[in-house]
């Protein structure tokens, strides 16, 4: 048989035995991996049945190489791809990072001080020329030494040290009344602006003041006591009709020089005074809350003083007696309502509340009939400084019945206030140069001015900070900062923006008053020691004092604007405790950045807020 045939299409037909077996071993191994693949007992993913399945033609080709990365499995080429751009962001990062860090920096130096600022620490400084007592080695003012060291002692019917506290004005009087208030004016500045004291770097400085201040009052009673019988309201006479006797303000001495008597008054029913060193020792008390022992200390002495002003009625200040000559009270109902707002803040306790806010003392105090020096705050009217701190209470804890309706009386009252404060309305007039007259063309008309202002910013702090954009007078809306144009306007007069172009902080700007009426600042340190009399050559003379009483607020200019820079003259040339307290008031709330008060720590004594539920009404009769 023959080994050949024909292939039916045309061409020989050729059998290989190698072929054949080829062939055969093809069959037989492809039917091996087909019944390997049905009875594997893994499966095979699609690379790998992509492997078994491929044709002869795909062995050729070449393959894509893979990265198993877990999870994942990544191209190698777009794995490297990857890798390398990572790695060269982050190079670059670093480069950046690099340059960055070597090449010198051009910091912004921080902005000047504004003036409020710079006025601010000098403000600060006259209650350092002011001290009596031993000085501490810090009190930067060279021309002063420790003066008063027998005071209380000396007299024999006291015989207690009454050693430190401040001298009032250009004297070497210690008087308790305006003195009280300065303390509490500085405490409420720094509780309200604590922050932009710490940033201008007197928080320490005015903290020392206060307890300077109320070291002081402590001595004045028997502080340990629940109850007390009297208060060292004064230390010093003033009264010159009594012809040649010595006395602070007969003679011209340095205080570090004195040797004439100096008694001390005592009263035995002083309702306003006594209320007022409340309010003091309470608002200090919140200004130390962090010195415990201290803090309690002065509430217990709030309290035990404000006991006694409510147990033995009477002003401090009767008719003929010498503080009715320089600082007289005319009531102490304003007292009663501005010192228990303040013993309810320092303690908490709600029996303050209720007094302060009782619609009879209210109205004693003269909160519903008005009078031409309604809303003019100072050492001797309290109630709308006292007005203005109740609102606060409403405004952040609301503490509803039974306080609510006088609340919202004094709140209105308060608006109403604020708005007589307005150029727009004829309340109080202004001189030309803009000044308001709080004091209707009286002398010495600055610290009322101060003292406005101050209540106008802390007053247009809180509207911001209770989120309200400003408040009503009538049917027209005014804005918060008008409240704060209008402080920021008196302070700018009395820091030298008006027609004189002189500023009546001592020591502050170029023009300023040179012959301040203060016996310290206008007697030479010289090692003389000049007597009573001996001293009025240097009261007298036209020479500029040689020492500068920096910081200190003069009494200020006249209805006109005019100012005359004469020592001799006290109602334009001295300065007090209490002007100066205001003013420092006013410029710490004007000072720096606009970041409000703080909310919170004025309230640390008050517990949390319940209102009781106002009682329901009667039942209905037919």
């Amino acid at each position: 048989m023959s080994m050949y045939g024909r292939d039916p299409w045309g061409g020989p037909l050729e059998i290989s035995n190698a072929d054949s077996a080829t062939d055969d071993d093809r069959s037989r191994n492809l039917d091996l991996d087909r019944a390997a693949l049905s009875t594997s007992s893994r499966p095979l993913d699609e690379t790998q049945q992509s492997w078994l399945l491929a044709g002869p033609g795909d062995q050729g080709k070449k393959k894509k190489k893979y990265v198993d990365l877990g999870c994942l499995i990544v191209s190698r080429k777009i794995f490297i791809w990857t890798v390398g751009t990572i790695v060269a962001t982050a190079a670059l990062a670093g480069l950046i990072t690099l340059i960055v860090k070597t090449i010198p920096r051009h910091h912004h130096p921080k902005p000047p001080p504004d003036n409020y600022t710079l006025a601010l620490h000098k403000a600060l400084m006259f209650f350092n020329a002011q001290r009596s007592g031993r000085l501490p080695k810090h009190n930067n003012v060279s021309w002063r030494g420790n003066s008063g060291m027998k005071d209380g002692l000396s007299d024999t019917s006291y015989g207690r040290s009454l050693v430190g506290g401040f001298y009032d004005a250009g004297d070497a009087i210690k008087f308790n009344f305006p003195a009280s208030f300065a303390m509490t004016m500085l405490s409420w500045s720094v509780i309200e602006y604590s922050a932009k004291y710490e940033a201008a770097g007197e928080l320490s400085h005015v903290k020392e003041t206060i307890k300077w201040g109320t070291d002081y009052l402590l001595k004045t009673f028997n502080n340990s006591a629940d109850t007390i019988d009297r208060i060292a309201a004064q230390v010093g006479v003033g009264d010159t009709s009594g012809g040649t006797t010595p006395n602070d303000h007969y003679c011209w001495m340095r205080p570090e020089d004195i040797d004439y008597p100096r008694p001390v008054y005592l009263c035995h029913s002083c309702s306003d005074l006594a209320a007022e060193m409340a309010a003091a020792l309470a608002a200090a008390s919140i200004v130390f809350k962090d010195n415990k022992a201290y803090s309690q200390k002065l509430v217990h002495g709030a309290a035990t003083v404000w006991k006694f002003a409510r147990d033995q009625r009477g002003r401090y200040s009767p008719a003929g007696s010498d503080p009715s000559l320089f600082y007289n009270s005319t009531s102490y109902w304003d007292e009663f309502v501005w010192g228990g707002a303040w013993m309810y803040l320092a303690t908490g306790n709600s029996s303050y509340l209720y007094l302060s806010t009782h619609p009879t003392l209210a109205k004693h105090a003269g909160a519903f009939w008005g009078g031409p020096d309604y809303g003019v705050f100072s050492w001797d009217n309290k109630l709308i400084g006292a007005q203005v701190l109740l609102s606060r209470l409403r405004l952040f804890l609301s503490p509803g019945y039974p306080y609510e309706e006088i609340l919202r009386t004094f709140h209105n009252q308060t608006s109403i206030v604020m708005c007589s404060y307005l150029p727009i309305f004829t309340s109080f007039n202004r001189t030309k140069g803009g000044l308001i007259e709080l004091n209707h063309g009286r002398p010495q008309p600055l610290q009322y001015v101060v003292n406005a202002a101050f209540l106008a910013a802390v007053y247009s702090d809180y509207l911001d900070a209770a989120d309200t954009p400003g408040w009503y007078c009538g049917p027209n809306f005014y804005s918060t900062g008008v409240l704060r144009d209008f402080a920021q306007t008196q302070i700018d007069y009395v820091l030298g923006k008006n027609p004189r172009k002189m500023s009546y902080v001592v020591g502050f700007g170029n023009h300023y008053p040179k012959h301040v009426h203060h016996r310290g600042a206008s007697i030479p340190k010289n090692g003389v020691k000049y007597s009573c009399k001996g001293g009025w050559k240097w009261r007298n003379t036209k020479k500029p004092n040689p020492h500068n009483i920096i910081g200190a607020m003069v009494a200020g200019p006249d209805r006109r604007d005019g100012f005359r820079d004469v020592r001799t003259n006290y109602n334009y040339t001295e300065p007090t405790l209490a002007g100066n307290a205001g003013l420092v008031a006013a410029l710490v709330a004007l000072s720096g950045e606009k970041n409000g008060v703080d909310k919170n720590t004025i309230f640390s004594a008050v517990p949390p807020m319940f209102p009781t539920p106002p009682p329901p009404p009667a039942p209905w009769k037919p």
